[in-house]
C-alpha cells in the first residue's frame, strides 16, 4: 500500500468540516482511512508539531494538511512555516503549498489570480498594496465605484464598498491604521530631529481594491470536489451588495446557462482536487470574486441533497447525500491517478 501523510492540528482535528459532533472537530479520521484503505492507501496522521526536519526527510512523500482560521491567525502563521518547510524538503504537497498561503490572505489570493488566470478567466483584476502611501500613488488607477477588503476575513467581513476615489482613501484610513504609539513618538522625535528623514507610515494593513459588478441579486457558492460540483444560490442582503455571510441561500437546481461549465473551467486552471468558488453573473459574463483551495467551509456539501457531475456533454443531477470524508478522499484519489504521483 502507498503511504499518504496527513498532518492534524493541535486539537486533533484535520479539514473544516462544521457539521460533525463536536461541532467543528473536522473530517472523521477513522472514514478517511478506510476510505483511503479501498483504493490501496496506509494513511499515517502526524501533528504539525511532530515534524522534525533534523530527523525526518519527506522528500517525494504525498502530504495532505489543514489550515487555522484562529483569531489574529497565529496559529496558522506556525502551519504556514511547517508547510513551506516541507515543501522546501521536496514533499509532495496536496494542494501546493501557495494555496495555503493564500488561505485567508486576500493579497496573496490576488496574486495568485493573477499568476495563474492570464487571460483574466475569472473576471476580476485587482490592486494590492500595502499602505496608504501606495494607495495615493495608485489613486488615478481607481474606477468610480471598487470594493475594498482587507487581507483577513471571511463571511462578508472586512469588505466595503468605496464610491469615489476620496471615498476610497476615508474607508482605508478606517481599516489601515496600524497603531504603535511609542514607536510613532519615537519616529516623530527623529523627524524633528533630522532633516530628510522620512517617518513611517501609520497605515501599514494590506488591501486589495476589486473592480465592482453592478446590479448583483445573488451569487453562487460552488464547492469542486473532483468531479462532483455542489452549488449553493447566495441572495444580497437588503440595502447590500454581498451576498457572502448573508444567510439567506438556497439549494437550487436552475442555474445559469454555462455556470457549471465556467466553474469546471476555473478547476481546470487551477488544477488542485478540491476547490471554492465565488461566482457571480451579470448577465452577460460570470466573474469569480474569491477562491479557496484549502481548508474552506463546507456546509454547502454538508447540506446538500443533490450534486452535479459532467456525463459526456452534459451536466447531470445526482440525488444522494454525500458523506464529505467519501467525497474527499474520492477527489485526493482521483488527483493523484492524474497527475501520476503514484508513480514518483
Amino acid at each position: 500500500m502507498q503511504d499518504i501523510y496527513i498532518l492534524t492540528d493541535y486539537k486533533d482535528y484535520f479539514g473544516s468540516k462544521q457539521q460533525s459532533v463536536p461541532y467543528k472537530s473536522g473530517m472523521n479520521k477513522e472514514l478517511m482511512t478506510e476510505y483511503f484503505k479501498d483504493y490501496g492507501f496506509k494513511t499515517n496522521y502526524l501533528s504539525f508539531s511532530d515534524i522534525d526536519f533534523n530527523h525526518m526527510d519527506y522528500a517525494g512523500k504525498v502530504v495532505l494538511y489543514t489550515s487555522s482560521e484562529d483569531k489574529g491567525y497565529h496559529y496558522k502563521s506556525y502551519i504556514d512555516d511547517i508547510v513551506f518547510g516541507l515543501s522546501c524538503q521536496g514533499a509532495i504537497l496536496i494542494p501546493d503549498y501557495r494555496f495555503l498561503h493564500a488561505n485567508n490572505n486576500k493579497v496573496f489570493m490576488e496574486i495568485l489570480r493573477d499568476l495563474i488566470d492570464k487571460e483574466n478567466i475569472t473576471g476580476i483584476r485587482s490592486l494590492y498594496l500595502g499602505t496608504l502611501e501606495d494607495l495615493k500613488k495608485k489613486i488615478n488607477l481607481i474606477q468610480t465605484k471598487m470594493v475594498i477588503k482587507t487581507a483577513r476575513g471571511a463571511m462578508s467581513s472586512g469588505v466595503y464598498l468605496a464610491k469615489s476615489r476620496k471615498n476610497t482613501l476615508r474607508k482605508y484610513k478606517k481599516i489601515g491604521r496600524t497603531r504603535y504609539l511609542y514607536a510613532e513618538l519615537w519616529d516623530l522625535k527623529n523627524y524633528i530631529k533630522h532633516k530628510g528623514f522620512k517617518m513611517d507610515s501609520m497605515f501599514r494593513s494590506k488591501f486589495i481594491l476589486q473592480n465592482f459588478v453592478e446590479g448583483l441579486k445573488h451569487d453562487w457558492k460552488i464547492l469542486i470536489y473532483g468531479r462532483k460540483y455542489y452549488v449553493l444560490q447566495r441572495e444580497v442582503r437588503r440595502k447590500d451588495f454581498r451576498a457572502s455571510g448573508s444567510g439567506i441561500f438556497k439549494f437550487t437546481q436552475q442555474l445559469p446557462e454555462g455556470l457549471l461549465d465556467y466553474a469546471r473551467k476555473i478547476f481546470d486552471l487551477f488544477n488542485v482536487p478540491n476547490l471554492s468558488l465565488d461566482i457571480a453573473f451579470d448577465r452577460q459574463k460570470f466573474y469569480v470574486f474569491e477562491f479557496q483551495a484549502v481548508y474552506f467551509g463546507t456546509k454547502t456539501i454538508e447540506n446538500a441533497s443533490f450534486y452535479f457531475m459532467k456525463n459526456n456533454s452534459s451536466w447531470e443531477v445526482i440525488e444522494e447525500k454525500s458523506c464529505l470524508e467519501k467525497v474527499y478522499v474520492e477527489s485526493i484519489v482521483q488527483y493523484i491517478n492524474q497527475t501520476g504521483i503514484q508513480n514518483l
